[in-house]
């Protein structure tokens, strides 16, 4: 008997434990759905942010004259 047995009888593990291969099941993840109004306004939402943050900085740095 090695230490390394000493060590999993301690832990309450049998040797044919250690041995036996355990069952893992991998499940292929769901595809993200998103409807079309939903995509939509996410996309107008990221380019009015966007316009929006271009003429704060513009503003900002005193580019936009009159």
């Amino acid at each position: 008997m090695t230490a390394d047995d000493t060590i999993y009888e301690a832990e309450g593990y049998m040797d044919d434990d250690l041995h036996e291969a355990d069952i893992v099941e991998w499940y292929e993840a769901r595809p993200v759905t998103v409807s079309t109004a939903v995509a939509a306004g996410a996309v107008i939402t990221a380019f009015t942010l966007g316009a929006l943050t271009a003429v704060g900085a513009l503003f900002l740095i005193g580019r936009l004259d009159d």
